[in-house]
């Protein structure tokens, strides 16, 4: 890996385009290095991931409106649908995979500088494959930088820093990886790239205090934008340049402002790009810094079945600063209390995750967010115990480079009325690498199976399954069956809106 800098200039520098950070992106999405086995695994395995999350959203209310969206778009040759049959325009149909796969909260993560979730990188790069008629190899390929792209800006550029949402990524990055896809020159990755991150940046107000449906739709819109850019670049259009580095542009006026520097890395040219391999997905559907809580909270019901409302006093979690801030109370958010909060407000209140799941001692997709779930008194009272502070040593392992150490969890002290304490901590989720169950193919397919049971034939599962698996051989006809279709009957006609 090769570490860039990258600075506002002044436009009577007149930036050369090859110094330009949207130009090294470029040019690492046209690099033609293979892709390593191991990638090509781990893109299987987050296909399968995908699948699984989107398939269990499809009657779900975003999901259904923005796939009633996607059919008032016909289009041949056209991409497909996750749930129906048919053929649709590709940016519509990234649009609604996209949504169908980010509504559970439910899918890959990657954490450093700033947060992603790179499996969003998916929707968009396949609805092109297939609409283009790109092979299995050429899907892999365009995975494989998106994922890295993701991956490297997330290490160098925070943008919640400055209530910039993490979707502003998400576009380059999607870009990028539709670049490779299509072996399209660096000049016009290079256009799209711009246009990507110039159309989606968006403020932090999305996962904000009472959170909308909108969360499911933020990197959906990214994923469209991306397609839309490649487009146009492929037209011949350009984009506001330098993007990055301008006095007007994203760094100077939404980032770390004039006197900003970021040493952002990328792979040297013939480099593979290993970047997926970084990321993680969840056992559990909820906000990655609640991933390993829920395990904890687990663990700890186990262990002490007796624990309840009637015995403990107040739960205090020590962890990082994120946690603390964006789901924890130091968010001071009133709405992380609330019973009747919406669901994706309760997906990012780790007093309320903890709640739950030290009760049940499990968490579910559906039932840990139910209103009678959430509204139940017990649950309540205890939730109203629950708080959280920022510890300086977790937070440090948080941003910590070294993979052996970086941390996303904490310790937890549980005090009970008695005065006695319960005091245990956590450093990674079971479903990570690092963890107790890291997560393989097989983890992969059984949550696919869990997911899919009440959505899907059991022949369909299975034809997914088995196509999915056979991904670097797949034809461009093959591809076309990257999708699922559901039940008959079971998902019925959406909402009507312009179109």
């Amino acid at each position: 890996m090769k570490l860039h800098s990258v600075r506002v200039h002044p436009s009577s520098e007149n930036l050369a385009r090859e110094h330009q950070l949207a130009w090294k992106i470029a040019e690492v999405a046209a690099d033609t290095v293979a892709v390593t086995p191991e990638v090509t695994e781990m893109v299987i395995n987050r296909l399968i991931d995908n699948a699984a999350v989107a398939t269990a959203s499809l009657t779900r209310a975003p999901a259904v409106a923005a796939r009633a969206q996607a059919e008032d778009h016909p289009y041949e040759p056209g991409s497909t649908v996750f749930g129906i049959p048919g053929r649709f325009g590709p940016e519509w149909a990234a649009w609604a995979n996209g949504v169908a796969v980010r509504e559970l909260d439910y899918h890959d993560t990657f954490l450093a500088a700033e947060y992603s979730h790179p499996g969003d990188n998916i929707p968009p790069i396949l609805a092109v494959a297939q609409h283009v008629g790109c092979t299995g190899a050429d899907l892999v390929r365009g995975i494989a930088t998106g994922y890295e792209i993701q991956v490297d800006l997330v290490k160098a550029i925070s943008l919640h820093a400055h209530k910039i949402d993490h979707v502003a990524h998400l576009g380059p990055s999607a870009a990028a990886g539709i670049g490779t896809m299509l072996h399209l020159s660096p000049e016009v990755i290079f256009q799209s790239i711009g246009q990507a991150l110039h159309t989606t940046t968006a403020t932090r107000q999305s996962r904000k205090g009472e959170i909308s449906t909108w969360k499911a739709y933020a990197p959906a819109f990214a994923g469209k934008m991306a397609v839309e850019a490649v487009d146009r670049a492929m037209r011949g259009q350009t984009s506001p340049t330098p993007i990055y580095e301008g006095e007007d542009g994203v760094i100077a006026w939404l980032l770390d402002g004039p006197d900003a520097h970021y040493e952002v890395p990328l792979p040297e040219a013939g480099e593979a790009k290993r970047g997926i391999l970084d990321t993680y997905t969840k056992e559990h559907s909820a906000e990655y810094q609640a991933q390993a809580w829920i395990d904890l909270a687990r663990k700890l019901h186990n262990e002490y079945p007796a624990l309840g409302t009637d015995s403990i006093a107040s739960v205090v979690i020590h962890t990082s600063h994120h946690t603390h801030f964006v789901i924890g109370s130091g968010a001071n958010d009133p709405q992380k209390y609330d019973p009747t909060a919406s669901r994706e407000t309760l997906d990012h209140s780790i007093p309320y995750i903890f709640t739950v799941a030290l009760q049940d001692g499990e968490w579910h997709h559906e039932r840990s967010y139910a209103p009678e779930r959430a509204g139940r008194a017990d649950t309540v009272a205890l939730w109203n115990r629950v708080t959280t502070t920022e510890d300086a040593e977790w937070t440090r392992r948080y941003h910590s480079n070294d993979p052996a150490e970086k941390a996303f969890g904490g310790r937890v002290v549980i005090t009970l009325f008695d005065g006695t304490t319960i005091v245990d901590e956590i450093a990674v989720a079971d479903a990570h690498p690092l963890g107790a169950r890291p997560f393989a193919r097989e983890h992969y397919i059984a949550k696919f199976r869990a997911l899919a049971a009440d959505i899907l034939e059991p022949a369909e599962t299975d034809r997914f399954l088995e196509l999915v698996q056979r991904l670097p051989e797949l034809t461009a006809e093959e591809l076309g069956g990257l999708t699922v279709t559901a039940k008959p009957g079971l998902l019925g006609v959406g909402p009507k809106g312009l179109f």
